[in-house]
């Protein structure tokens, strides 16, 4: 299997395989491939989440602007692969929600963001509890955010779409295959799969998602930095309640700064609706059943205490806010009673169905503070993507035309074509309308 490449994206998700959709229009002539551990694309946490196109409105442009822009271009980029794809992608809003005084003022703050990020002002409104009332009655609440631009789609269905279109332009996907060992061999990467198999490259991305740091760390990259996995957990609803609201509905989250959200109320691009997600901490990126757990519990938590991870673990509050998550896994009822505070009608005893787990890996600094935005790295012979979440997917396409405008810039890559045209777009005009 020994086979040299020009350059190796590690990881499958929807950010690795979007990468090899635009290397695969703008660099024709080299040899690229995408190494994906499981058996198939978007596999992890791009295929398990709610599906959701969101609108910037959560995002402070001061601090997250790359981030903001992203997920603004992508709902105009994923609708528009959708339509010409014919795949799924339901235009159905959102409704945030605030349960007293303090958390309309956060709304009225996400009123401010959203703006600032590109919302129309007739896309995004905040709405009174009557005003409300008179559109969605089953909502119990203070006041509520109404998006309008905000969509449910299937991005695992999205992500296979985008290889099929990568692997038709020359993209090699090696799925099934685990990176086990990486070394710098007379100025290329040696690349071990699955323990045996080897290839070279003379430059890799690491997309790797869970695993981004775990890869980073075998190049002696981003030492500093390690990370912590959670759990998302789902409740399906039943079919008597797939029509109690017209929208999703989220509330606004009472701890900001770490990563534990308020489940929310999600209807699927399908038409069914589910309760979630919460977060549990696990010890592995692929945690999802008690034996993988227990078999990373000692390996993680010896990582975790020989680095800045040990502070964020003995942090009272955040030991507080874990055991609170650990309980809602343990406890339906629990989960559900979150919910149930702005849409009381649910009846705890009829959701009986779990939908499915996806797994979100926080970075965490050396000094035991969660990292708030995406890491990007770049080395001599390699380009890290670190802490890459929400809107992650929805950003997915245009933060791919960023990544690697900004590698052409740095002179690590070349783009082959003067002004190159990938699927329905033109790169130079993606890139102009995501600079910052």
């Amino acid at each position: 299997m020994a086979h040299n490449f020009d350059l190796v994206i590690i990881g499958g998700g929807i950010l690795g395989t979007s990468l090899s959709f635009f290397l695969s229009n703008l660099n024709e002539s080299k040899q690229i491939a995408v190494i994906e551990q499981a058996p198939d694309v978007a596999f992890h946490t791009s295929g398990r989440n709610t599906g959701k196109v969101h609108a910037p409105y959560l995002y402070n442009p001061g601090k997250k602007k790359m981030f903001a822009k992203a997920a603004y271009h992508g709902y105009d980029m994923w609708k528009k692969y959708s339509e010409i794809k014919n795949l799924p992608f339901k235009e159905d809003g959102v409704i945030e929600v605030s349960r007293d005084q303090k958390g309309t003022k956060i709304l009225e703050k996400y009123l401010i963001w959203g703006i600032e990020n590109g919302l129309k002002e007739e896309e995004i409104k905040i709405l009174t509890k009557s005003e409300l009332k008179k559109i969605e009655p089953e909502i119990k609440c203070h006041a509520a955010l109404q998006v309008h631009r905000d969509a449910s789609t299937d991005y695992s269905i999205l992500t296979r779409s985008i290889m099929k279109d990568s692997k038709q332009k020359g993209i090699k996907f090696l799925l099934d295959t685990k990176v086990t060992d990486i070394r710098n061999k007379d100025g290329k990467w040696k690349i071990t799969l699955n323990h045996e198999h080897e290839i070279f490259s003379n430059f890799i991305i690491n997309a790797a998602g869970g695993e981004s740091i775990d890869i980073a760390h075998k190049v002696n990259v981003a030492k500093n930095l390690t990370d912590v996995h959670f759990r998302g957990e789902y409740w399906k609803a039943p079919k008597e309640y797939n029509n109690l609201t017209k929208t999703s509905v989220y509330s606004v989250p009472e701890f900001p700064d770490y990563p534990f959200l308020d489940p929310h109320w999600i209807i699927r691009v399908n038409g069914t609706c589910e309760i979630g997600p919460n977060a549990v901490p696990v010890f592995s990126p692929y945690g999802y059943k008690r034996s993988e757990n227990i078999k990373e519990f000692i390996p993680k938590i010896l990582e975790m205490l020989g680095s800045g991870a040990r502070k964020a673990i003995f942090d009272k509050q955040f030991q507080e806010l874990a055991i609170n998550e650990i309980q809602s896994s343990m406890s339906k009822s629990a989960m559900i009673d979150r919910v149930k505070r702005f849409l009381p009608k649910i009846d705890t005893d009829k959701i009986t169905e779990k939908g499915t787990a996806g797994i979100r890996s926080s970075v965490i600094d050396e000094n035991g503070r969660f990292v708030p935005d995406v890491v990007l790295i770049d080395d001599s012979m390699s380009f890290h993507i670190l802490n890459y979440n929400s809107p992650g997917a929805t950003g997915a396409l245009p933060f791919s035309v960023h990544i690697i405008n900004r590698l052409i810039e740095n002179g690590y890559l070349r783009n082959e074509k003067e002004d190159s045209e990938c699927g329905p777009w033109r790169f130079s005009d993606i890139v102009e309308k995501i600079s910052v």
